[in-house]
């Protein structure tokens, strides 16, 4: 089968970044199963992978994103059987998706929504497990609960990129009152669209941005952006017994007793925790990808795909690469599959 990787850690200007190979066909077996991926996407988690975490002589299929048609089924598969639509966001410490067929388990797939075609559905698995897990089950928001939360405010620094866009609209799903960042027109516009109350410039501080507003603390920050940049502010706009997420590493030692006074919480999300573990709650991810897809397929819930760089191929999947690494991209890169 065709896979598109990398031999070396490398940066993005790097001439032949990707390199199309010939791999073994993988089998499917226990709770596996095997899709032929006919739909990809990109995230920050493939050039971190691609910088750093690759092993030097390997090659390496990046791809986190995915959707496709289950060609076969390990023995011990109850939830899917050939010819099923699925989509998911895989395990990050296996072979990604950027290739003919990927071994992904059952557990954290679920069939795909059917009002979207495989590139589109690409878009949404790895951002909405990342925004859904950071808000209902870090942050502790009951997104049953909208009359509550109506009298409650969430600020989600970086609310254009492929996270943030679900985060706002998951938030308004559950009620809350939306506070978002962006800086650029294009970005503000599309935050606006997908249903941000306010919209506040993370290119100035942010608590000037929001005593400008009347508000002068939050009760939830879901931070999609850098961690060691917004640490101390976070805790400063933080509510008494409010909750923060990140999703970003960070590389410095931060105070949390600037938390104390507050009892105020901080905690971390990674979509990638339950299939590296194998957790108990490991099929939590399918269930919630299940709910996604019906919120898709009603409408409730809108596609954050912004841009389609057609057939999966080394060069536009190093042009989406550039694009990613440079902080500019709006909403999704999506792709369909490698060209026959």
């Amino acid at each position: 089968m065709k896979s598109i990787g990398i031999h070396r850690p490398a940066p993005v200007e790097t001439p032949g970044l990707f390199t199309q190979i010939e791999t073994e066909m993988p089998t499917a077996e226990g709770r596996d199963i095997l899709v032929r991926v006919k739909g990809v996407a990109v995230n920050p988690v493939d050039f971190k992978v691609r910088k750093g975490r690759a092993e030097e002589g390997k090659f390496t299929v990046l791809g986190w994103d995915a959707a496709g048609v289950v060609e076969a089924v390990g023995e011990d598969v109850t939830l899917f059987r050939p010819g099923d639509e699925v989509w998911y966001a895989g395990d990050v410490t296996r072979s990604g998706s950027n290739s003919e067929f990927q071994l992904v388990d059952e557990r954290i797939v679920a069939p795909k929504p059917k009002s979207l075609d495989f590139a589109a559905a690409a878009a949404l698995p790895l951002t909405a497990i990342t925004a859904w897990e950071a808000m209902f089950d870090r942050l502790l928001i009951d997104r049953t609960a909208t009359d509550a939360n109506a009298n409650k405010t969430i600020l989600i620094i970086g609310g254009a990129g492929g996270v943030g866009s679900i985060a706002i609209q998951l938030a308004k799903l559950a009620g809350l009152k939306v506070i978002t960042t962006a800086s650029r027109p294009e970005t503000v516009e599309w935050v606006k669209k997908l249903g941000a109350d306010q919209v506040i410039n993370h290119r100035k501080p942010l608590d000037e941005e929001l005593a400008a507003l009347n508000i002068p603390n939050v009760d939830y920050i879901f931070c999609t952006s850098e961690t060691d940049q917004y640490f101390d502010m976070m805790a400063t706009l933080i509510v008494p017994q409010g909750r923060i997420v990140t999703i970003t590493e960070a590389s410095e030692n931060h105070n949390v007793d600037l938390l104390k006074a507050k009892s105020a919480s901080f905690s971390y999300e990674f979509m990638f925790t339950r299939s590296m573990f194998e957790t108990p709650d490991m099929i939590e991810q399918h269930k919630l990808l299940a709910t996604v897809a019906q919120l898709v397929d009603e409408g409730v819930i809108k596609n954050t795909a912004n841009e389609s760089f057609g057939p999966l191929t080394p060069e536009s999947l190093q042009k989406a690469h550039v694009l990613l690494e440079s902080g500019k991209a709006i909403g999704k890169i999506t792709f369909d599959g490698i060209a026959d």
